[in-house]
């Protein structure tokens, strides 16, 4: 919807009715890199960027400080470096970001049971059963960022809406450090002024495909009859706009939210054009990421692959398998076959993942009469005791002996939201 620099920033000062907003969207304000300046006292203040400094790497997060000077998520490193030459490259620490984040979720569970985490910093809560005891959501909100600052050294924004989609973009708006407070009568006046790409779903091409028919707001869209919209943009799609460009969001906060994607990528730091390294980086990435199902009682039944050549060109695979599951074994072959299917040998590769999808807990519906992962599963569940006894990496594939990653970084996700639909903002991250 911004540039996500803060430069937006709006935030409610006085009373407002907030009677039936009683949707809140909590969103760590940076929160790599706050996380990060918590060890850094010292660059509080000034641009940072959470990456690798090397040639290869891109960034992950960077302060609001970065931001201004046009510093964005993803973008390489050395780009970066050149709009914000004075910015210190912190590396990330993934396993810090996880134990914040846990007490972050932790404090939200303290306020009300429907809390739907829907990534590592962001979740919504409805506090529709807390007011008689809390007071306003408003107030809910206040306390919620006062406790976040106390017990965690970190700052949220909080958006306070009737539907989560306004909450979203009201805790968007109140970055950094803030809380915007949508009334539920004042829905429309909020959102009609905005630009087109504030509506979930509408990723660039979309965004070209409406500015073409001269939709340029969400005032635009609400004002075009639903008929035109499902000619021009299909039914589905052009209901989803309607809607949303009216306020229309049914969907309730459900606590039972689950993580819908677990995978690890690496960027490597000289690009590979080697087939067999490629597969062999494949199952480090494919064990990492069967270790973590376990570890989280999960498996999937969806297995994906993503390669970034050179050019930024980028390509993802993916193929659903007869029988979910958790065994890296299984999921090597599974991204080893979509590798020889996608990938030209002498291209070079800058970026590999894997990722598996379609989670659901482990055996929960039950085992097929026939499980063709039974010795792989076995054996990988012996390596899961031993790493537990004695750290990771003490047993591992026979191929990955005495090889290293020939990487910048692993970069390990467990999302619980798509990128557009309702889950992580663009931008850097926070």
């Amino acid at each position: 919807m911004g540039r996500g620099d803060g430069s937006e920033r709006q935030v409610t000062t006085a009373p407002v009715d907030d009677a039936d907003a009683t949707v809140l969207h909590v969103d760590m304000d940076a929160f790599f890199a706050s996380v990060e300046l918590l060890d850094h006292p010292e660059l509080r203040g000034k641009p940072a960027i959470v990456g690798h400094d090397t040639g290869r790497s891109v960034v992950t997060s960077a302060t609001y400080e970065a931001r201004k000077r046009g510093v964005r998520s993803a973008m390489p490193v050395v780009q970066a470096l050149r709009l914000c030459p004075d910015a210190v490259v912190l590396p990330p620490h993934f396993d810090k970001y996880r134990s914040y984040s846990a007490q972050m979720i932790r404090i939200f569970h303290e306020v009300t049971p429907v809390v739907e985490q829907v990534s590592i910093d962001e979740a919504f809560l409805d506090v529709s059963g807390a007011r008689r005891l809390l007071g306003s959501p408003a107030r809910i909100g206040a306390r919620l960022r006062s406790r976040v600052a106390a017990e965690t050294g970190l700052t949220c924004s909080v958006g306070i809406a009737g539907t989560k989609f306004v909450a979203k973009l009201a805790s968007g708006r109140a970055k950094p450090d803030g809380l915007l407070v949508v009334p539920v009568a004042q829905t429309l006046e909020f959102l009609h002024p905005l630009p087109v790409g504030a509506l979930w779903g509408v990723g660039p091409s979309m965004q070209d495909a409406l500015l073409r028919y001269g939709l340029r707001t969400v005032r635009d869209i609400a004002q075009t009859p639903q008929e035109v919209l499902r000619k021009r943009f299909g039914e589905a799609s052009g209901l989803k706009l309607w809607e949303l460009a009216n306020g229309v969001d049914p969907r309730p906060v459900s606590a039972e939210s689950r993580e819908k994607s677990v995978g690890h990528e690496q960027t490597f730091e000289y690009d590979v054009a080697d087939s067999r390294v490629l597969r062999r980086e494949l199952l480090r990435l494919a064990s990492k990421t069967g270790e973590r199902l376990r570890r989280g009682g999960l498996e999937g039944r969806t297995v994906a692959l993503k390669l970034r050549y050179a050019d930024f060109h980028t390509v993802t695979r993916s193929r659903t398998i007869g029988e979910p599951t958790n065994v890296g074994r299984r999921i090597y072959d599974e991204v080893a076959t979509l590798l020889a299917a996608v990938h030209r040998e002498g291209d070079a590769v800058r970026l590999i993942g894997v990722r598996v999808e379609q989670l659901q807990q482990a055996g929960g519906a039950g085992m097929a009469l026939w499980d063709p992962d039974e010795e792989w599963r076995d054996a990988e569940r012996a390596i899961d005791e031993v790493s537990a006894r004695f750290g990771g990496g003490t047993v591992q594939p026979a191929a990955l002996v005495g090889t290293k990653p020939r990487t910048i970084g692993d970069t390990s996700s467990l999302r619980a939201g798509d990128a557009r639909a309702g889950g992580t903002k663009g931008g850097a991250h926070g």
